[in-house]
Parts: C-alpha cells; sequence; structure tokens
C-alpha cells in the first residue's frame, strides 16, 4: 500500500487493527474509514519517521498510554470521528512536532482536570469538540500560546470558566459552533486581545436582553467576524449593528448561509458610532422569507461611506437604493452577482452620483436582457475599470452604446450574443465572449491585449489587423481546423495561442510552418481527444515546436479507414464461421447448461410428478397425442405423462420449462423422427436430457422411433446420442397393426423400470 514517497495508503480496507511490519522508512499512513478499535503501545513502535497519521472515522475507543511515544517527528495526528471517551495527556506528551491536531467528533464531554495539550509547543492547529461536549475547564488549554487555528464544536457547549482560553496568546482564526449566547459571550470575553478573526456558527441572535451580553465584543481587537448559518431578527440587529461598529480594529465582517427574520424594520433604531476601520462586508446566502417587503436601509446609510468592498451574492437582491448607492462614497469593488437585478432596477441602483469610486462590478448571473440599456446605466461611472456582466441573457445587441471611459475589462461570456457589434467599447484591453454563438470576429480594437473565444463557432482565427496588440488569444473549443501562414504572421505581438479541442486536419505541412514560427513565443494546438490528428502534442500545454510527426500520424483519415474495413471484415469471417458452426447454438445452450448444473441431477422423490416428460415434433402431435397419449394415461394402472402443450407453466421460459419437466420426472420419452432432428426445442430437449440422464449412465431416457432416420440427420454434435442408438436398445413404431400391441406392452415395461 506504500508508494515511492512512503505514503502509505490502508484507508477504507476493512482493518481491525494497524497492520503491523511498519518500518522507520513510512512517512505517511492513513488508517482512514476502517474498524480499528484499539490502538496499542507497539502498533507504531518502528514508525520514527512517520510525518503524517490519519485514524479518522474508525471506532477507535481506547489508546494505550505510550502508542504515540515513538512518534517524536509526528507533525499531523488526525483522531476525528471516533469513539474516545476521554483524552489523556500522556498520549501526546512525546509529539514535539505536532502541528496539526484533529479530536472532533468523538464521545468525550471535556478534557479533563488539566491540560492535554501541554506539551505540544508546536502546535499550529486544534480541531475539537462534538456533540456531547459541554464543558471547558481552566487550564485545558494550558500550553498553548500561539495557535494560527482553533475550531471548537460546542453546540451543547453548557460550561465555561472563566479564563480558560485566556492562556493562549494569539489565535489568527477561531472558528466555534456554539448555541449559548452566554457561554459565547464568556468565551469572546477571554479572546478579546487574542483573536485575529473570529468565526461563530449556528447560534441564534433572536433574544435583544441576550444580545446585551454581547457588548463585551465592542473592545475587541478582532480584525474580521464571521457569521456562519446564524440567526438574526429585526429585534436583534440594531444592537448585532452597534457592537461592530464600536470594535476598534474591525476591517471586514462576514455574513455567509444566514437567516433574517424580518424585513429591515427595527425594533429600535440603530444607534451606532460609524467604524473607522471597517473597510469589507461580505453577504452569501442571507435568507430573508419576505425579501420583496425589505425596507431601504435608511438606517444603515450613514454607516456605509467608508466600505472600500461589498460582496452580496445570492442573497435575491432586485434592487440597490438609489440613496444607499450615493452614500457609498469610497467603495471600489462590488459583487451582486447571483441575485435579481433586471434592467430598469440596475438603471436606478447605478443612479447619477452613485458609486463614485467603483473601480470593479460584478453583475453576473443576474436578470439582465438589454445590453445597450446596461452600458448607459453604468455609463456615469467615470472610475469603473473592470465588469462582468456574464451569465446574463442579452442575445441581440444594437450597434451603438454608451460605456464608461475608463472601462478595460469587459466579461460578456455566456450571454446568448450571435454576433458582436460596435457596441463592444474600443478602450477595452481584456475582452471575454466565451460560450456564446459567434461565427466571427472582427471588431476593431486597437487597444485589446487579451481576448478570450472559447466555446464559440468559429472557424478561422480573427483578423490580426484589427487587435494590433494582442498578446494572448484563447480560441479553444471552436470548430478551427487550420491556420494559414500568413494568420500566424500578423500577429506581430502574441505570447499565448490556446488553439486547443479545435476540429485540426493533421498535415505534416501545418505542422511544419508552425513548428517554425519563431515570432510566437507558445502556440497550445492540442489535438482532440477524438484523434482527428493524434500525436505528443494530445498533452494539452506542450509546445508545438517540440513535437515532430510521421508519416503515419500525418495520414490520419486513411490509417482509420483502413483500420475500419479490416474491423469490418474480420467481424463478417466470424459471424460466417459462427453461423456454421452453430457458435450462436453453443452459447445458448452453455447459459441454459450452467444454469441446470446449480441444480442438483436428481429432484426429490416427493417432487417427482410425472412417469415421463415426452419430448416430440409438433409435426407428429397427432400421433403422439391422439394414439400414445390416450394408449397410456387410459392404462390400468394409467402414466400419467408430461406435454409441454399441456403441462408447461405459461409466461416462465421454455428452457426453464423443459429443465423442470425433465427433472420432475421419472423417465423421458422421446419420439424421434425426421421431424424430430429438424426441431430447434426438440433439440433443446434431447440436450438436457444429454447433460443430466446420459451422463449419470442410466436408463431414464427412452427413445421411440416412430419412422426410420438416416444416421447422417442426426446433429454430429450429439456423439453420445448416436453412439447410444448404436449400442443400446430402442423401440420402433410398427405399421403393421398385429404388431403395435407388443409395442405397447414393450414401451409400457420401460416406463414402469
Amino acid at each position: 500500500s506504500c508508494d515511492a514517497t512512503q505514503f502509505c495508503n490502508c484507508s477504507s480496507m476493512g482493518l481491525d487493527f494497524i497492520p503491523s511490519g511498519l518500518t522507520s522508512k513510512i512517512t505517511t499512513l492513513n488508517l482512514a474509514h476502517n474498524r480499528i478499535k484499539h490502538i496499542r503501545s507497539q502498533d507504531l513502535q518502528q514508525a520514527v519517521n512517520l510525518r503524517v497519521l490519519l485514524l479518522q472515522s474508525n471506532e477507535i475507543s481506547s489508546i494505550d498510554e505510550d502508542s504515540f511515544r515513538s512518534l517524536g517527528k509526528l507533525e499531523l495526528l488526525d483522531l476525528s470521528n471516533n469513539s474516545l471517551a476521554h483524552l489523556s495527556p500522556a498520549w501526546f506528551g512525546h509529539l514535539f512536532s505536532l502541528q496539526h491536531l484533529h479530536l472532533q467528533g468523538n464521545s468525550y464531554r471535556d478534557l479533563g482536570e488539566s491540560s492535554p495539550f501541554s506539551s505540544l509547543r508546536n502546535l499550529s492547529s486544534l480541531h475539537l469538540g462534538n456533540r456531547w461536549f459541554s464543558t471547558i475547564r481552566q487550564g485545558n488549554f494550558e500550553g498553548i500560546e500561539l495557535v494560527d487555528k482553533l475550531w471548537i464544536e460546542g453546540g451543547n457547549l453548557s460550561q465555561y470558566e472563566p479564563g480558560s482560553l485566556k492562556s493562549i496568546k494569539k489565535i489568527n482564526h477561531m472558528i466555534i459552533n456554539i448555541r449559548s449566547i452566554k457561554v459565547f459571550s464568556a468565551i469572546v470575553r477571554d479572546l478579546l486581545h487574542s483573536v485575529i478573526w473570529l468565526e461563530v456558527r449556528e447560534i441564534a441572535f433572536s433574544i435583544p436582553a441576550e444580545v446585551q451580553l454581547l457588548r463585551v465584543m465592542s473592545s475587541s481587537s478582532a480584525k474580521k467576524i464571521s457569521f456562519k448559518k446564524t440567526l438574526f431578527t429585526d429585534a436583534t440587529v440594531p444592537e448585532i449593528v452597534s457592537i461592530l461598529e464600536d470594535m476598534p480594529k474591525l476591517v471586514e465582517v462576514e455574513f455567509i448561509d444566514c437567516r433574517l427574520l424580518g424585513t429591515g424594520q427595527w425594533k429600535i433604531q440603530i444607534q451606532a458610532n460609524q467604524s473607522q476601520t471597517l473597510r469589507v462586508l461580505t453577504v452569501e446566502k442571507l435568507s430573508i422569507q419576505e425579501f420583496y417587503l425589505f425596507k431601504d436601509l435608511k438606517d444603515v446609510e450613514d454607516l456605509l461611506s467608508l466600505l472600500t468592498e461589498v460582496t452580496v451574492v445570492n442573497t435575491k437582491v432586485f434592487l440597490v437604493p438609489c440613496s444607499l448607492s450615493k452614500h457609498l462614497l469610497s467603495l471600489e469593488y462590488l459583487d451582486l452577482s447571483a441575485n435579481l437585478l433586471a434592467d430598469q432596477s440596475l438603471e436606478h441602483s447605478a443612479c447619477q452620483d452613485g458609486w463614485p469610486s467603483l473601480q470593479t462590478l460584478n453583475l453576473s448571473q443576474n436578470s439582465l436582457s438589454d445590453l445597450e440599456m446596461t452600458g448607459k446605466s453604468l455609463s456615469h461611472l467615470r472610475k469603473l475599470i473592470l465588469l462582468d456582466i456574464s451569465q446574463n441573457n442579452f442575445g441581440e445587441i444594437p450597434d451603438v452604446c454608451a460605456w464608461p471611459k475608463s472601462l478595460k475589462y469587459l466579461n460578456l461570456s455566456s450571454t446568448q450574443i450571435p454576433q458582436l457589434t460596435t457596441c463592444i467599447p474600443p478602450t477595452l484591453e481584456v475582452l471575454d465572449v466565451s460560450a456564446n454563438k459567434l461565427q466571427e470576429f472582427g471588431l476593431q480594437l486597437p487597444f485589446l491585449k487579451e481576448l478570450y473565444l472559447t466555446k464559440n463557432q468559429l472557424k478561422t482565427l480573427p483578423g490580426a489587423a484589427p487587435i494590433p496588440n494582442l498578446v494572448a488569444l484563447s480560441i479553444r473549443r471552436n470548430k478551427l481546423n487550420s491556420f494559414s501562414r500568413e494568420e500566424f504572421e500578423s500577429f506581430k505581438k502574441m505570447e499565448l495561442l490556446d488553439a486547443s479541442d479545435n476540429n485540426f486536419i493533421c498535415s505534416c505541412e501545418f505542422l511544419s510552418f508552425i513548428h517554425h514560427q519563431a515570432g510566437i513565443a507558445q502556440v497550445l494546438v492540442g489535438w482532440p481527444d477524438k484523434y482527428v490528428c493524434d500525436s505528443p502534442l494530445a498533452v494539452r500545454g506542450e509546445q508545438v515546436g517540440a513535437v515532430h510527426l510521421s508519416l503515419m500520424e500525418c495520414h490520419r483519415s486513411l490509417v482509420v479507414s483502413l483500420i475500419c474495413i479490416l474491423v469490418f471484415l474480420v467481424i463478417l469471417v466470424l459471424v460466417a464461421l459462427g453461423y456454421k458452426y452453430h457458435v450462436v447454438w453453443y452459447l445458448r445452450m452453455t447459459w441454459a447448461w450452467l444454469q441446470a448444473k446449480r441444480k442438483p441431477k436428481r429432484a426429490p422423490p416427493k417432487d417427482i410428478c410425472y412417469d415421463a416428460f415426452v419430448s416430440y415434433s409438433e409435426n407428429d402431435s397427432e400421433w403422439v397425442e391422439n394414439t400414445m397419449v390416450r394408449e397410456l394415461e387410459q392404462a390400468c394402472p394409467p402414466f400419467r405423462l408430461c406435454l409441454h402443450k399441456r403441462d408447461f407453466v405459461p409466461g416462465k421460459w421454455i428452457v426453464d420449462n423443459i429443465i423442470d419437466s425433465i427433472e420432475k420426472s421419472h423417465k423421458t420419452l422421446f419420439v424421434l423422427s425426421e421431424h424430430f432432428v429438424q426441431s430447434e426445442w426438440c433439440k433443446y430437449e434431447l440436450d438436457f436430457s444429454h447433460f443430466r440422464l446420459f451422463d449419470e449412465n442410466n436408463d431414464a431416457a427412452i427413445l421411440v422411433l416412430l419412422e426410420p432416420i438416416q444416421s447422417k440427420a442426426i446433429p454430429k454434435r450429439f456423439c453420445k446420442l448416436r453412439k447410444i442408438m448404436n449400442t443400446k436398445t430402442y423401440l420402433e413404431w410398427p405399421l403393421e397393426e398385429e404388431q403395435q400391441e407388443r409395442f405397447w406392452f414393450n414401451l409400457k415395461i420401460a416406463l414402469k423400470s
């Protein structure tokens, strides 16, 4: 299970214990997703150079105290999602190099009376807690002074001794899942000057009196606060905003996958001093059930003037009030992607004097449909440099549009544009029109440096004259089949051309002139995976100059055609041989025989239902049904015969009916005639008798010749039947009436034997 780098992957192998034979060469050992219950002291004794040990998702409930004694070089230990009911400091006492420790998802309720981590001086990240974790005591984190990431799963944390986390001098990122605001308040009090980024999850701020307990946060030195899967109400939002605005060093606030019960009609007026440090606000997937009734946010307008980056994504925003836009005086970056903005609402949102400092605007995945109106709505943004309006539905675009004169980057990918016009601003340096329906590109863009035309329908390269400064061109997944020398030479400043995943026709001439293009630093042709032209160039990213095609590679179409003809001829020959030698018959018989072999050779006596199963041709049915059946079934005592017309189970596969009938009969009676040996189903019945009766060397088969049969009429593949007919007695139906009585007597004797 180990590779050349001594990474040993033994995950998901159903192991009940750590495998023996571990050596000092192993550096990484993955034992996750097994059934290990106990770690013994000798299990890891020889793995002295182990750096990574993954034991998550087992059933570990006990660990010998010196199990990890020899792992002084271990840097990552994952014991998450096991059944550890307690944590022992002795486990970690010799892990002097440990940097990452994962203990979440076990069953311990506390961390003990002292610190399990006192010897872990190099610990960088610690993840602990579970659904039963309820108590944190003073001294539990002694020995940890600096940690990059501390994650506590404390959904049911109910007891926290003040000062427990105060021993940690600095935490770059603290994540805590918690429900009790009282406990959270006590934790925050201990982290006022140590946490840089505080992330709180799954807490509900629904009662104003409880939120008052968090007023202590206003003294926190945290630079970033994140709320994930958190509940807010109209009654608690004013207090939360006031606390955040008072934090002296807060730069960034995030609300991710949160829920707001209300419509922005705050129960009390927001009274907060504008933060002089807050610059970044992110809101992702904020759920507001009655979002269409939400107010215009006038109460918070005065608090937003210093924000430089605002992201409001996937939150059903359909309008930004003009007054709010005018207050965003310092805003440089605005992301409103995956919302409900339409043409009219954008015009109102980006009103005159709104967003005066905006440089980057992302409006992708909205409901915009009029490109001319979109450009006009944004034309007054004098500082706008980058605009992303991809994944809207513009369709046809006009010839003339108004745009900000400063615009340099425009993303129009996936906007259903069939044809580009002079609506595209000539000031662009980067243009992305990928995933549209373009069949040509001929715009005059003198400053353009990067052009992305991926997933269109172009058959030729765009002309170089209208885009003389082009440095990079991506024209992947179009319908190009070749380049001319003139097209290459016309791009004087080209440094990168990515034309992979096209329909290039492989020719030695085409490869030759690409190979000698000294003016282009890198050309990515990447012959497509469908092998229209297969070569070493199929590895995307390889430079054309490094490739040499053989004569066979240059005539791929001819080679493919010849191979197809050869394959067709081989198939034709195989079909002919199969027909001649009855291959299909053998395959069908083999399948049925394999099924039959799985059953016992003889049915139990209680399952025998008939004296004989009668196998005959349909052309002989008059003699069988009117003569033989009447004679035998009206005899004294009568014989029980199984006939396919009368006794086969309807709806059951006929082969299964044949097998079952033979197995449930004492004898198998074959009525042989010229018609019999020509019948497909008679062959099957004969074959199953051949397999299951003749192979047992008994007399369960009775042969009745209704008429003389030529020896050559019996199929050669029934060699045992031919042998039996040549060596054993069979009954022959006499035409003379005086001999027929003797025939019936002999047949009844045979059936009774």
